[in-house]
This record gives C-alpha cells, sequence and structure tokens, in this order.
C-alpha cells in the first residue's frame, strides 16, 4: 500500500523502541520530523542514521522529559515558535509496571499514569488545531492488547492503556469531518526495551503462548501505518494477537474474570 507524504510527523518516545522504527518508516514518507524523548544522545544517533538513508528530509531533535509539566509547555511552545505543524501525531511515549499493585514504587505508578494518560492528552489537545486547520491528518496512539483486558499485576498499565483506546475511539468520531483519521494500535508482546524497564527484580516472562506471539516492531509499525492510512479505528498487529483480541472480546465479564484469575502470577519485592 502506498502511504501519503506527510509534512510533519511528531514521535514522542523516539529514542527506541517502537518511537525509534516509526521514525525510520516515516522519513521516506516524510517531509520533515519531530523526534522527542528525554535521552537525546540516542536522539542524535537515530537522526544521523536516518539522514544516510533519507537525506532530504529535515529532523528536529528535542530533549524533553514530557511527564513535567514545565518541560512538556516548553516542547510545545518550541513547536509553535518553529512553525511547524505536524499532520500526523504517533503518541508512542509509555512505560510500565510488572508486579503485584500492593508492592507498587508509587513514584512509578504517578509517572506511568501521567505519561501514559496525561501526556498523551496534553499533545494530542495542543496540536489538534493545527491539524484541523489544515483539514487533514492523523494521530496513532500507541495503546496495548492489555487495553482490553483486567491484567492481575499489570493492573495499572492495562487501565492506562485502556483509556487510550477509548479515548482514540471517541477522538476518532469527533474529528472525522474534519478528515482526521485516529487509529488506537493495540499490539501484544514486542521485543523493544518496553519489558525490560516493566520488569521488577530478575525478568520473568509469563506470556501466554510464549515467543509464538511476539510481533516484530517492524511489523508493528509497518501495520500501523497502512491502518491509519485506510481509516481504521484500532488495529492489533500480527495474526495470533488479532485472532487472541477477537477471542478474550467474546468472552462474558464472569468468563474473562475466571480466565485472568488463572493467569500466571509474578509477586515482585
Amino acid at each position: 500500500m502506498t502511504l501519503p507524504i506527510y509534512q510533519c510527523a511528531l514521535i514522542t518516545g523516539a529514542s527506541s523502541g517502537l518511537g525509534a522504527e516509526f521514525a525510520r518508516q516515516l522519513a521516506p514518507v516524510s517531509e520533515a520530523l519531530i523526534l522527542v524523548a528525554r535521552r537525546s544522545e540516542l536522539l542524535d544517533s537515530l537522526a544521523a542514521e536516518i539522514k544516510k538513508v533519507t537525506p532530504h528530509i529535515k529532523i528536529h531533535c528535542l530533549k524533553s522529559d514530557l511527564v513535567d509539566d514545565d518541560q512538556r509547555r516548553q516542547f510545545i511552545e518550541a513547536i509553535h515558535l518553529m512553525g511547524l505543524d505536524p499532520d500526523l501525531l504517533v503518541n508512542n511515549a509509555g512505560i510500565g509496571d510488572y508486579g503485584d499493585f500492593v508492592s507498587a514504587d508509587w513514584q512509578k505508578t504517578e509517572m506511568m499514569i501521567r505519561l501514559n494518560m496525561e501526556v498523551l492528552t496534553h499533545i494530542t489537545h495542543a496540536l489538534l488545531p493545527g491539524m484541523i486547520n489544515k483539514d487533514g491528518g492523523g494521530i496513532i496512539n500507541v495503546s496495548s492488547l492489555a487495553s482490553i483486558l483486567p491484567i492481575p499485576d499489570f493492573a495499572v498499565y492495562a487501565a492506562t492503556k485502556a483509556y487510550v483506546t477509548s479515548f482514540s475511539e471517541a477522538l476518532r468520531i469527533e474529528l472525522i469531518e474534519h478528515g482526521i483519521k485516529v487509529l488506537a494500535l493495540c499490539p501484544g508482546p514486542v521485543h523493544t526495551g518496553f519489558g525490560q524497564v516493566a520488569q521488577r527484580g530478575e525478568p520473568t516472562n509469563v506470556t501466554p503462548g510464549g515467543e509464538s506471539v511476539y510481533v516484530e516492531a517492524t511489523q508493528v509499525v509497518g501495520e500501523a501505518l497502512a491502518s491509519v492510512q485506510k481509516g481504521k479505528p484500532r488495529h492489533y498487529p500480527g495474526k495470533k494477537i488479532a485472532l487472541m483480541a477477537a477471542f478474550m472480546s467474546s468472552l462474558p465479564l464472569w468468563l474473562l474474570r475466571k480466565t485472568m484469575s488463572r493467569r500466571p502470577r509474578r509477586r515482585a519485592s
């Protein structure tokens, strides 16, 4: 499928993982990229890598800890001062925390709630007027398969992603008349740095299906870009994940509760 040419694509959490892969795949079909993350050295390295392959593109690397209110406002102001109006927004920045809720570190939990929900919502709100003035564009909100499930030991993360998916669905309806497409991207397990950050203590893999359900980042991003172009409201990358989502969504709530209560547990200290 041929992708449209974007005047400017903005990607949060762009220094690694899915964010970096979005940057790589969007570079050939974008006139400019705005890459934002906390780690400026990784952003600069990624920009240099992309420039070697796509020398024509303009890349703006903005270091910002988006959870910090002042830094986030400065980031938004910087975009406006540079006269940049993204017509594609990829809200990718997010973190997880794997372990029972009672033993969670509150500072990390609070950061997760703010990054996964507040930051995504604020940036979307700040950039939407520019998209509406252009009468078109797209928004990809990176949610998760977890958004449709109450997951023990992933309780807060799954709840934040339920917000992202619901918000995306409602926003899509609001923006149809403006020609702006909104996609909730709901991947299952992907080999990125996400798992290492989410883990507490010794690494553990309790993913049902193990390695067989993992999807490569290149496939996740490729399917996401195709899906937002088609105007799909939601996408689960990979056939196995899509089947799992369809099956879990069809279960009555009492059976879903029973199924999740039998999930392997990780009580991290």
